[in-house]
């Protein structure tokens, strides 16, 4: 049985398409919007589109960007040698929040996984490599404690060995099967500093 109008229900239904949010959440939510005063639903209905019209890819890391290059590959006092290696744009900010990461990152977009048929070339893996014709000191991989992402890892370091660049992974303290975007600050950094050569 459907207790709200037409379009209320709608509503509810494309918020709760969104990851993480619930029915109940979507519901709260709804209200919330229809509560709004008409320019502040208008802001934030034309700040979802604009966004979505105007993000990409930076051209350099492939994080999301309104720009050609993020604020990150921008900074010119980035340690450009060092590039961690992140499956999503979620887990760079992860390490971004911790303040204490100076080198700059690469975002692979996913991690290999057979079973889902993701393969090497599915992911920014190339992408990475012509990178890696400049001068990088190391690559700190730091794909998600999954089997996918240690398949991931031990193919990236299968790669870049032979160039004799400086391959390592960060430390366990992430937990095995966690995702690196609820993973706590002081946690990511201990992670980091401990990490080791793959």
């Amino acid at each position: 049985m459907d207790f709200f109008s037409g379009r209320i229900s709608e509503l509810i239904e494309q918020l709760a398409m969104l990851p993480g949010i619930g029915t109940k959440t979507a519901q709260r939510l709804a209200f919330h919007i229809v509560s709004l005063p008409e320019d502040k639903v208008e802001k934030l209905s034309r700040t979802i589109s604009e966004t979505r019209k105007h993000v990409r890819y930076c051209a350099e890391c492939f994080t999301l960007t309104d720009s050609e290059l993020c604020p990150v590959c921008r900074n010119e006092r980035r340690d450009h040698g060092t590039i961690m290696v992140v499956e999503t744009p979620r887990d760079l900010a992860a390490y971004e929040k911790t303040g204490k990461y100076e080198g700059v990152y690469h975002v692979l977009h996913g991690a290999i996984s057979p079973m889902l048929g993701i393969g090497p070339d599915d992911i920014r893996l190339k992408e990475l490599m012509k990178r890696l014709e400049g001068d990088v000191k190391e690559v700190i991989v730091a794909t998600n404690s999954t089997l996918e992402g240690e398949t991931t890892a031990m193919y990236i370091s299968r790669l870049i060995r032979p160039t004799g660049i400086r391959v390592t992974r960060i430390a366990n303290g992430v937990p095995v099967g966690g995702d690196l975007e609820n993973v706590d600050e002081v946690t990511l950094l201990r992670a980091l500093e401990g990490r080791t050569d793959l």
